[in-house]
């Protein structure tokens, strides 16, 4: 790892710095398919080029047409292409994988995307637009969402891409390696003005990102202000021991018996979902009751209350004011 600070803000190389763990294995996947495909593609052009040199019109040739098993030889073509293709699909899948899997302590923060901008917000509270500030050897979790068309997330320095889509959350992950500034793209045509769409990363070493976030506008956690908005919209009203509703202490990642006798896994996704529409799935032993809030909640007020009840673990909630 090095912390020697790399600014590609003011360049487009045709391959951008490395800059994330993930980097170098991305790059190793592209570079060996580039280097089989060219192999395969000068064998064959090679050949093509000696067989019409060989069997030219007016050499003396022997052109005689031959039936001849070749079994073995169309076998070896077949096998050994089979082989090298198998061998390609495992090691993409591994490296698929490894970065589509984030570490159990990666940092979460939440990016919600519109037109024509980003909006990022970390867990203590502090926003920032356009921008991602990360430290330096941390491993970070995006959590994404869209507020309105189909956006992508492309940092091209971390070797990382993924949609972002309205309606649903996607994620993905990274380490820096390298303490500098790099740019960040909506690799998703979003309408006329989606050139715009860019913003930087900035890679810090880890104390001054602590110092970033403490100067930061003052804000209360992403959890705290889920608490008031809990608070205010009522919903520790029915979502108590006992209540109309489910209660929520310790729901996060729980498994949920629903109407019919599924279960469903109580993640980000069905939180967010029963907050939007709250008839898609219906808890058993409840009734059908409570309204939806898709019109009087942003996409970033849905992730701080989702911060709020993921922040009421085994019963206990961290912030407790807006149950009692």
């Amino acid at each position: 790892m090095t912390s020697a600070k790399v600014n590609t803000m003011s360049s487009f190389p045709l391959f951008p710095d490395q800059a994330s763990v993930g980097a170098q294995r991305v790059d190793a996947v592209y570079f060996g398919l580039l280097a089989i495909s060219a192999f395969f593609a000068l064998l064959i052009f090679v050949l093509l080029i000696y067989f019409a040199l060989k069997y030219r019109a007016g050499r003396n040739v022997d052109r005689v047409i031959r039936r001849t098993d070749y079994l073995k030889l169309e076998m070896t073509w077949i096998i050994i292409p089979l082989l090298i293709s198998f061998a390609i699909f495992g090691w993409a899948a591994k490296v698929y994988f490894d970065l589509r899997t984030p570490p159990e302590d990666a940092l979460e923060i939440y990016v919600v995307g519109k037109q024509w901008m980003w909006k990022v917000q970390h867990p203590n509270g502090v926003r920032e637009n356009n921008e991602l500030h990360v430290p330096i050897g941390r491993t970070v979790k995006l959590t994404m969402t869209s507020q309105d068309v189909i956006h992508s997330f492309f940092i091209p320095a971390f070797r990382i891409k993924q949609d972002v889509l309205p309606g649903r959350y996607t994620s993905q992950w990274f380490k820096a390696t390298k303490v500098g500034e790099y740019h960040l793209f909506c690799a998703e045509y979003c309408g006329t003005s989606h050139s715009g769409m860019v913003g930087k990363v900035v890679v810090m070493e880890p104390l001054d990102y602590e110092r970033w976030l403490l100067q930061g506008v003052a804000q209360e956690s992403m959890a705290a202000s889920g608490e008031l908005l809990y608070a205010r919209l009522s919903c520790n009203t029915c979502h108590k021991p006992g209540g109309r509703g489910p209660d929520l202490a310790g729901l996060f990642n729980r498994q949920v018996k629903l109407e019919g006798g599924d279960f469903v896994t109580a993640d980000r996704e069905y939180i967010r979902e029963s907050i939007i529409n709250p008839m898609a799935k219906i808890v058993q032993g409840y009734p059908r009751m409570m309204p939806t809030y898709r019109t009087q909640l942003t996409e970033d007020q849905v992730n701080e209350v989702i911060e709020y009840i993921k922040s009421m673990s085994g019963g206990q909630e961290t912030a407790s004011r807006s149950t009692k």
